[in-house]
């Protein structure tokens, strides 16, 4: 038996309750995209995604073919890593930690002495921008572009003829060390780029996290019950590469999908988990609603080759860890429901409500796995 958890990243079903408090009132990215676009959705929908409260832009299935719902975040953030580790049963104490104004001096004179030069930038910027902005005072000094955003991370842009690769993520181990205690952060990412001024581009092929380590979750308990756990995309930077048996790299949602479909063929009992991080990175950041509508009809039209490899017992479940509408103002994350769509045997046409929180997919795993579970999470099968 395998279950399939796909994550279609920031693809949000509305507002949260607490969203003003991060200045997302309003913020709708699924209902966004398809009122801008009209992008005619066929699959979604026959799961039952038209079903779910709060999505006003799908018809309604009579007889959807997966049980259906929406989640809430308990964890106060709206980045990847909070999303994620709560889809495990991890939640936070406390949030993780942000910086609005930069990063204080004493962060980075240490990094600058960890990497032998100075610093340019050190505050929240879109990441295009940043190279756009500084990338020739960089080619000219050598000095590293850092920067932040709503999220907490710790974003090291560097050209890859003046920083090589390798060197790029030195200095983000460097960076990773020094960000603990209380100046954890969740994620510092290499953005090496490439080009000349005025045509700079980000090289996102080249691009690697490096995670906080998480506590122990449900991923360390289907490995430990002798399970396969492969992690798709960038899933297992997430989760600082812990707790999965096996890694496949992907380029883009399409070479995502290809390398699940094939695992889904694949002889083996547990878990395979796929991040589609396109929709996210490639479009709600950059307030492009026309590609992350073309992202979605990929998926959609995909979706009948991932229900046709689903055996007997298999199960394919879709979640989404936050929003990030493309029509909303800014180029932050938005903080909305999690989608939430469980094809498996017996879950046809459930009404699976408004989840308590995203910890219910793991308690749900640990449930079909047949592994005691402690955590926080009520299971839906």
């Amino acid at each position: 038996m395998k279950v399939a958890l796909v994550v279609l990243d920031s693809v949000g079903l509305g507002y949260l309750p607490d969203a003003p408090a991060f200045g997302d009132e309003g913020a709708d990215t699924l209902d966004h995209v398809v009122l801008k676009t009209g992008v005619p959705l066929r699959n979604l929908p026959k799961l039952g995604l038209g079903n779910v409260p709060g999505v006003h832009t799908l018809p309604e299935e009579a007889e959807p073919m997966a049980a259906f719902g929406r989640m809430k975040e308990k964890n106060q953030g709206k980045d990847t890593t909070t999303g994620h580790w709560e889809f495990v049963g991890i939640q936070l104490e406390h949030p993780f930690r942000t910086f609005p104004e930069g990063f204080p001096p004493e962060v980075i004179e240490a990094f600058e002495k960890a990497i032998g030069r100075g610093v340019l930038l050190n505050k929240p910027y879109s990441g295009t921008e940043a190279i756009k902005d500084y990338g020739e005072e960089h080619l000219k000094t050598g000095k590293p572009i850092v920067y932040t955003s709503a999220d907490s991370v710790f974003q090291i842009a560097a050209h890859v003829d003046v920083v090589p690769l390798e060197t790029l993520y030195e200095w983000c181990e460097k960076a990773r060390e020094i960000l603990k205690g209380p100046y954890a952060v969740a994620r510092v990412i290499a953005r090496p780029f490439a080009g000349e001024p005025g045509n700079f581009y980000r090289l996102n092929e080249y691009r690697k996290d490096f995670a906080l380590e998480p506590p122990e979750n449900v991923l360390d308990r289907i490995k430990a019950a002798g399970l396969e756990v492969v992690g798709v995309g960038k899933i297992p930077d997430i989760y600082a590469h812990r707790g999965f048996t096996r890694e496949v790299h992907t380029d883009d949602n399409s070479d995502g999908i290809k390398k699940t479909l094939a695992l889904l063929e694949e002889d083996f009992e547990g878990l395979v988990f796929t991040n589609l991080v396109d929709f996210d990175s490639k479009y709600g950041h950059r307030r492009d609603p026309f590609g992350y509508a073309a992202a979605l009809y990929e998926f959609d039209r995909a979706l009948p080759k991932f229900l046709e490899r689903l055996g007997e017992h298999d199960h394919l479940w879709i979640v989404s860890d936050h929003g990030n509408d493309p029509t909303f103002p800014g180029t932050d994350h938005t903080r909305e429901y999690g989608m939430l769509l469980a094809v498996g045997p017996g879950l046809a046409g459930r009404d699976l409500g408004t989840r308590e929180t995203f910890a219910d997919v793991a308690a749900s795993l640990a449930k079909v796995f047949g592994i005691a579970w402690d955590g926080p999470g009520e299971a839906f099968v």
